[in-house]
């Protein structure tokens, strides 16, 4: 089975013929997954403490965006730490092992479909919170939400483990048609938010005219727009990264197998890999309590630092 996954591997791949032409190309591919991994792993962890110490940020909205973050920060501790070894054995001219090509196979399929159905479930939560507004407290709650992250990986780990069984055409397959689903269904739910906003923008500023708007009520109605538009900025980056190597698998098997076709196999690896450094900005960006509270976290860092340097200084 490795024998014949590592035969597939080799039409995406470089192989020894291509080590020279592709050499510029995997050095700075080499060079920006080296920086991603630090910004990954480290602009994570930060925005994970940062969104628990923010208690203003509902609980079932709070447990996505943790388990976004958590997948994040796997791909900057498993995921991208491989992919770099695999570019400095092509630029040491060395063949990988077919348990390597598997290893980083099976943890991109389940990290980024693991991402892509917490991004299509975020996106409904949103919906849900838009739609029902009262109602949402009574049907949204932290429990089911709970067992939807724990679904979510479970489902995840299956789709990437039938690798293990040879099956890598049934797992892109299941893979493909899951991002299909969930890509129309988050369009569907978008949509549905715009529509919904706009009745209840109308009908806001209506009862401002009658004088029968509370602040109270728009200010919750302001902050649920805010956090909407983040998580949207979250889904389009999400689509912007991880359309290219769509399109590259697709044209591999269209057009078969060829430089070109693998400088942008490359290429595209390294977009997927940047959306786990660009969801924390977006985060901070977007999100005024996240933004807070890292830079409460970032202020009592330089605190510390400064109070440990003043305590070496006067020290005889």
């Amino acid at each position: 089975m490795n024998g014949l996954y590592c035969n597939e591997s080799s039409q995406h791949y470089p192989s020894i013929a291509d080590f020279k032409d592709l050499r510029p190309t995997i050095i700075t591919n080499c060079i920006f997954n080296s920086f991603l991994t630090y910004t990954a792993i480290m602009f994570n962890i930060v925005t994970i403490y940062a969104i628990h110490k923010a208690a203003t940020i509902a609980k079932p909205l709070k447990t996505l965006l943790l388990h976004l973050a958590f997948s994040d920060v796997a791909v900057g501790l498993f995921g991208q730490p491989l992919y770099i070894s695999l570019l400095i054995k092509w630029l040491r001219m060395e063949n990988p092992s077919c348990n390597a090509y598997l290893i980083l196979s099976i943890s991109g399929a389940l990290f980024s479909l693991a991402s892509s159905l917490g991004v299509l479930v975020v996106s409904i939560e949103r919906f849900l919170a838009v739609h029902l507004h009262l109602r949402y407290q009574e049907l949204v709650t932290h429990k089911r939400v709970v067992y939807m992250v724990i679904s979510i990986w479970m489902y995840s780990t299956f789709v990437s483990l039938t690798t293990l069984w040879g099956l890598r055409g049934t797992r892109d397959a299941i893979g493909l048609a899951s991002a299909a689903i969930a890509f129309i269904l988050i369009l569907i739910c978008y949509i549905k938010i715009y529509l919904t906003v706009r009745r209840h923008k109308n009908q806001i500023q209506s009862m401002q005219i009658q004088g029968e708007a509370q602040s109270d009520e728009i200010k919750k109605f302001a902050a649920l727009i805010k956090s909407t538009i983040s998580i949207f900025y979250v889904t389009i980056v999400l689509a912007i990264c991880y359309l290219p190597f769509q399109i590259c698998s697709a044209g591999f098997r269209i057009y078969g197998s060829g430089i070109a076709l693998k400088k942008f196999h490359l290429l595209s690896l390294t977009l997927i890999f940047l959306n786990s450094s660009l969801n924390p900005v977006i985060y901070c960006w977007k999100m005024r309590h996240v933004r807070r509270a890292i830079i409460d976290i970032l202020r009592k860092m330089s605190r510390s630092r400064n109070q440990s340097s003043h305590l070496t200084m006067i020290q005889p």
